[in-house]
């Protein structure tokens, strides 16, 4: 295993140390979870234990090699070039595989890395500027007119919609959405949501892999990832995807989603990019059961205005969806149930409408 001092230049809130006993001191003013992490990082074991997500499933335990999770934060220092005296902000939880990988890029690359107290409204109040951050998409959207003051942002737990993609269009701030999971050490491909070349301006939107990395798909079309030095294992996800070339990638939605609707397979998240151009309210696709269809189609608005015949008026008059992709029933709620990482918990959004 790898050698587990942080780097030289490492700076925690613009403190230097000069031993991971100062280090390991000064985390418990900051978080009982930095804390934590830092005494795990500089045990004797050679992995930690973390928690998914439970976005896709339940939350569950993993064990990452500290030695892969050093090689993940190699790869995305030099991808995004991000050297030694990088300065970041850290303000994503720590409890969670992306907060703990900032900590992880910091101490290995040498970041001079601020923390702050997980929100929405992250860049509220700041007034430093940053080299480097990473945010889930409600942060970035709360926090459009202070992006400037980060130069490259990666945005993650979550689909970029496409108002945010046209609100980011016009900012000075590079930024791109990730793709990975708690087993990929987080990201493993990226995307770049402004500042495109010319030749990708009018091109679908893909994800391009970083250095040591494989992909393919399956059988069913689904993404599976060769990654040797960040997991022993090839891991074989519930993604779709069109494979573009051996290094750049289409995705389309989860397999596990697809709605059977009379015989014709839909796939939600694909239907989503196309109503997000005429919804403004946080929503998803889904589906219930039907006798005729099989399961029919449905979407759920996060709202508190029951504006069902202007929504189906809209949906009805939009060119780009298909007859089939028609939602058949609309359901509000005032508040989407969320995980602990701000992503939208389809199934117990829906299980608090139906049991109401």
């Amino acid at each position: 295993m790898k050698n587990l001092n942080f780097h030289k230049y490492f700076r925690l809130n613009g403190i230097q140390f000069k031993s991971k006993n100062e280090l390991l001191a000064y985390s418990k003013t900051i978080s009982s979870s930095v804390h934590s992490f830092l005494i795990n990082w500089f045990d004797n074991t050679p992995f930690m234990t973390v928690q998914t997500s439970g976005s896709t499933g339940k939350p569950k335990s993993i064990r990452l090699k500290k030695e892969y999770m050093i090689n993940s934060a190699i790869a995305t220092g030099n991808y995004f070039n991000l050297p030694s005296k990088t300065t970041a902000l850290l303000c994503l939880s720590t409890e969670y595989i992306a907060g703990k990988m900032m900590l992880v890029r910091g101490l290995v690359l040498g970041w001079e890395l601020d923390i702050i107290t997980t929100d929405s409204h992250p860049l509220k109040g700041v007034q430093k500027t940053y080299d480097f951050s990473a945010m889930v998409p409600l942060q970035v959207y709360n926090s459009i007119n202070d992006l400037y003051r980060v130069e490259k942002l990666i945005v993650g737990g979550g689909v970029v919609s496409r108002d945010l993609e046209k609100r980011l269009s016009t900012i000075s701030t590079k930024v791109y959405a990730t793709y990975g999971m708690t087993e990929t050490i987080t990201h493993i491909a990226v995307r770049k949501l402004n500042h495109l070349p010319k030749t990708e301006v009018d091109s679908e939107p893909h994800y391009a892999i970083l250095q040591n990395i494989k992909i393919s798909n399956d059988a069913r079309g689904c993404l599976v990832i060769d990654a040797p030095k960040i997991s022993d294992e090839t891991i074989i996800t519930n993604d779709l995807i069109e494979m573009i070339s051996d290094d750049k990638f289409r995705w389309l939605g989860r397999y596990d989603t697809i709605i059977n609707s009379g015989g014709i397979k839909l796939i939600p998240e694909q239907i989503e990019v196309k109503l997000s151009d005429i919804i403004d309210n946080r929503f998803f696709v889904s589906s219930l059961p039907d006798k005729i269809l099989g399961e029919k189609l449905i979407i759920v608005v996060e709202s508190t205005d029951k504006f069902k015949d202007l929504i189906m008026s809209k949906i009805n008059n939009l060119s780009s969806l298909h007859k089939f992709e028609i939602p058949k029933e609309v359901y509000f709620i005032e508040d989407f149930v969320e995980t602990e990482t701000k992503k939208i918990n389809r199934k117990e959004t829906l299980d608090t409408i139906f049991e109401s």
